[in-house]
Parts: structure tokens; sequence; C-alpha cells
């Protein structure tokens, strides 16, 4: 069962104040390894980017690419592109991956879909990712909450093309199906690694539980892309990676992700290793050999790194593989 972190009578501490991750504060360290040169990035100054932040906090919104301490933040936000996360910046789960912090969640903003839409058509995005932390404390997991916002962005934004990342809606009935229905051009949800792992890595939630989601898209909306990323580094094998590929095959997934685990504290799960680059582009080229309409893999691939290029990419693959 998914747990809530930090459930006591004692009020949340404000964003910022008290530990983030609370549930890892006793854990013993875990070793950090020196990044290698492939992995650097510099530091976000450009005027694109504070452009890009001052419109995020002028509508109170929270981005994964903060809360996740996501690498690429510094040229995805110069260029305007930024994921916005949703129902809050505190998640009701404990992953040892994942940077966002952890706790007994806010109560949704009501006019929070309309804050999003609104930033989108200030940044006049093209294409837009959606994600959100996972909200098992509401009966739906928050799916009506997502699919408003869908709904919002489509009204003020009606040319704007629309990806959600997903929660994985474990235990709640129905709850997909209203994402689903609000109808996203991607719907994404990321099985992060493999079976083994889960235990350790993704604890609240349940390999076969997130393929299936994947699967159900398709089932009820055939014209959806599917899309899911894997991290890699964190002691799987090449099989295991190759039986991930299969499984998302066999579930109609469209477009895989695949990145490098980077481990945000000493409290999180440890680099197992570093994969060079040439790894990533093998896992690439044996992804397309086995039928995704696309791939994309590199060290610092994420789940929205170059999205809206890559929706474009989709959209002609699908029209060449229809007309083939």
């Amino acid at each position: 069962m998914p747990t809530l972190i930090d459930q006591t009578s004692e009020p949340r501490p404000e964003r910022g104040q008290g530990p983030r991750h609370p549930e890892k504060a006793h854990r013993p360290d875990t070793p950090v390894q020196r990044k290698p040169d492939w992995i650097r990035v510099k530091a976000p100054t450009s005027p694109g980017y504070v452009a890009t932040r001052e419109i995020v906090r002028a509508n109170k919104l929270v981005t994964v690419c903060e809360e996740a301490a996501c690498p690429n933040i510094g040229e995805c936000w110069s260029k305007a592109h930024a994921t916005f996360m949703i129902m809050g910046d505190t998640c009701t789960r404990a992953c040892s991956f994942c940077n966002v912090r952890t706790g007994l969640p806010d109560a949704l903003d009501p006019e929070e879909p309309a804050s999003v839409a609104r930033a989108v058509a200030a940044m006049g995005l093209e294409h837009v990712v959606v994600t959100s932390v996972d909200r098992d404390d509401l009966p739906d997991g928050g799916a009506a909450h997502i699919a408003a916002t869908v709904r919002a962005i489509r009204d003020t934004s009606p040319a704007t093309t629309i990806e959600v990342l997903t929660p994985d809606f474990l235990r709640k009935p129905g709850a997909a199906e209203l994402v689903i229905d609000a109808k996203p051009d991607v719907f994404n949800h990321n099985l992060e690694t493999v079976p083994r792992l889960y235990l350790s890595i993704r604890p609240g939630a349940r390999y076969y539980h997130s393929l299936r989601l994947l699967e159900r898209v398709k089932e009820r909306d055939p014209a959806q892309f599917t899309k899911s990323g894997l991290m890699v580094g964190l002691g799987e094998s090449k099989e295991e990676v190759m039986q991930v590929m299969d499984d998302m095959r066999s579930a109609g997934v469209d477009f895989l992700t695949i990145g490098q685990y980077l481990q945000p504290t000493r409290k999180h799960a440890a680099v197992d290793r570093y994969v060079e680059p040439a790894e990533f582009e093998a896992l690439k080229a044996i992804a397309e050999a086995k039928g995704f309409l696309m791939a994309a893999a590199s060290p610092l691939t994420r789940s929205s790194y170059h999205a809206g290029e890559d929706f474009r990419r989709l959209q002609a693959a699908r029209a060449a593989r229809a007309g083939a």
C-alpha cells in the first residue's frame, strides 16, 4: 500500500522550512560518486531563464524543474519551456530516487488550473507538459484536478498541445479514465526502473499496475500518444532493460525516454554507475528496432526534455508509419 509520510498532529512546516524528506532523515548516508564530464551543466543565468522564472513566480506555480532539481532547467527555461507540477509541492510517496518534498500535502487549490492556463498563454507555449505529485490522500488521486487543468489550457490556448505526466492512480478506480477522457495529446507515465528494483526505488508503486495504466490509455483512446521513461544507473541489467522495453511495446507505448539517474542527496539511492553516452546510443537503437515510434536516450534525457520538438517528431513518425 502507498503510505502517507509525516502524518502528525503538528502543523506542516511552510515550504522551505523543516526537513524536505523527513522519512529519509535517519537513513545512513549513501556514497556519492564524482560526476563524469558528460553530466556537468552550467548554472542558469540567461535572460530567458529569468523571464520564465518571473512568470512562474507571478502565477504562484510549482515546477518539477525546480522541485526535482532537473539538470536541464537552464536550457529549458531559457527557451520558455517549463514543466508545471500541480497539486502542490509535497508528495505522499517517498521514492528513494526523487527530490520532491514528501509529507502531508495541503488541500487542492481550485484556482490552480486557471493559473496554469494563464501562465501557458503568457509564455506562448506551443506544447506544455503538466505533471503532479502523487496524491494518495485524495479519493481520485487528483485525477479530476489534472483533467480540469487540461481543459483550462484548451480553453485559453486551443492551439497548444498538452502532455500530462501522471501518477499511477494506484487503487483509485475510474481515476485514470478521468484524465484520459480530458484528451491530452500525450499521456505519459514513467515506469522509472525495472521490476526487481521497485521495492527499493519505487516502493509505493507496482510495476504491472503502471504498465496496465499505459495499456488502458490505448484501449480507451487509441489516438492519444503514450509515453514512458526509465532511469539507468541504479543497478539494473541490460537484459532487464530489454524486458521492460518489450513490456512497454506490448502495452502499446509509443515513446520511450531513457536517462541517467542522478542522486539528489546522500540520503537517496546511490548511483550504481554512470552509463556512458555510447551505451545510451545503443539503447536508443534497440528501442527503435523494437518498434517504438520514438526513443530518446542520453545521460541528461528526462521525461519532458525537448518535449515540444519530440511531439512534432511523434506526429511525423505516426504519419510515416501509417503511410508505409
